[in-house]
């Protein structure tokens, strides 16, 4: 078992429930913060209630009777930066698939958070893995926007909080231009119609029922991010869309944009840093698979670190079961030349700034208690999480496969459910 025996055994009582305790002390041999303090070695955090109090060296001041738990390793909670996870259970069954709606009649005005389902079993999965937020982007359906992303915790309550209409997304490149038209020129002109539509809203909407791009509903959806009160998240690959939008971004400064997959981005990579454009990059995708990723690379995450663009990592490719997947993402990308702090940073203080979520991402006094034990090091393939808490409260570390994988691990050959023997 990957699972070190007295790794488990000093974490086994505050992960069999739902914690009773409020205060715990996670003594770590590395303690990745995310802050100024670096990894401090034989670390320790303190938390109490759903805040992180202390966070230091051996020797920090602990309260009594707190429960304790040892790791090897210990991180911020992961931030998943872009998946559909909790909008999915079986993507090939429509009833279960709420990521797009391509015979709808609207557009930005749909809200994905209607669609989350905490029960989901990708839930659980993504949070094993030591993911506490889930940034959830809805696909584009019959147009170009694909609607309003949310962000979620990985608990699995039914009361999950959610911060909805935290940004709208929107496809260019090729699966833009296909949904527009024809050509990226459509695609943009398109995007600019839109623009004014909700920049526009509500007085174009008075005499007439419809502007240039959006009906009324989805104008009223889009005018923040139109007047640049909204994050926009933009699909695109080429170093040509890239450089599109950041024409765009240029003709009206007021606009905030990160975009997803940016396989090109390297190619461009002063003019993003220069823009502070944050993009959201896929450290598999080293294959032209497309006319619009003939350029990508391993090392994109690296040549963008040395750029200084600001980059967060994520499965773009395969993004509601496998959005766990990021982690050994950012181990990939650190085989492939980018350092160790900016990989974690990618998967943690990056996503937390990129989505103005204030107090995330971090260890820090007064951060959110979403914190991860490890049995090793994050980022390799072999580690996990022996605890994971979030907003101070330790989560089952239980999925549908490891209870499966119980249940038949062992099982007697009497207890065996009946099977049928061909006579």
């Amino acid at each position: 078992m990957r699972k070190s025996l007295a790794t488990a055994l000093a974490a086994f009582t505050c992960l069999t429930a739902p914690a009773l305790a409020d205060t715990y002390v996670i003594r770590g041999e590395n303690v990745w913060t995310g802050t100024s303090q670096g990894t401090i070695k034989n670390g320790v955090v303190v938390i109490e209630d759903d805040r992180i109090t202390a966070v230091g060296g051996a020797s920090t001041s602990v309260p009594d009777g707190a429960s304790e738990i040892s790791a090897k390793w210990v991180t911020p909670g992961l931030i998943s930066a872009y998946s559909q996870t909790g909008l999915v259970e079986v993507g090939a069954e429509d009833p279960t698939n709420d990521a797009r709606a391509g015979a709808s009649v609207y557009s930005i005005s749909l809200n994905a958070a209607d669609g989350f389902n905490p029960d989901a079993t990708a839930i659980d999965v993504t949070r094993i893995e030591g993911f506490t937020r889930l940034v959830v982007a809805p696909q584009t359906g019959n147009t170009m926007f694909g609607g309003q992303g949310f962000i979620a915790d990985t608990s699995g309550d039914l009361d999950t909080p959610l911060e909805e209409k935290a940004f709208t997304v929107i496809a260019l490149g090729e699966a833009g231009a296909g949904l527009t038209g024809g050509s990226r020129a459509s695609a943009m002109a398109t995007l600019k119609a839109a623009l004014d539509d909700g920049r526009s809203y509500p007085t174009r909407y008075i005499a007439n029922s419809e502007g240039d791009a959006l009906k009324r509903l989805d104008a009223q959806a889009f005018s923040p991010a139109a007047r640049g009160q909204q994050l926009i998240m933009v699909r695109a690959n080429r170093a040509s869309d890239l450089n599109a939008v950041m024409d765009l971004a240029e003709e009206q400064p007021n606009l905030k944009f990160v975009i997803v997959g940016a396989d090109e981005a390297w190619r461009v990579a002063p003019r993003l840093a220069q823009l502070d454009i944050p993009v959201i990059v896929d450290a598999f995708s080293n294959l032209p698979s497309s006319f619009e990723h003939l350029a990508a690379t391993s090392e994109n995450a690296s040549r963008l670190a040395d750029a200084g663009v600001t980059f967060a990592i994520a499965n773009v490719g395969d993004s509601v079961e496998q959005a766990r997947l990021a982690s050994q993402i950012a181990g990939n990308a650190v085989a492939n030349g980018l350092d160790f702090d900016d990989a974690l940073a990618a998967l943690t203080v990056t996503p937390a700034e990129i989505f103005n979520m204030t107090g995330y991402g971090t260890l820090a006094p007064g951060a959110h208690a979403d914190v991860v034990a490890w049995d090793g090091d994050p980022l390799e393939v072999t580690s996990g999480p022996v605890a994971v808490i979030i907003d101070g409260e330790t989560q089952s570390l239980e999925s549908r496969q490891t209870r499966l994988r119980d249940r038949y691990l062992n099982l007697d050959e009497s207890e065996r459910p009946m099977a049928y023997h061909k006579p």
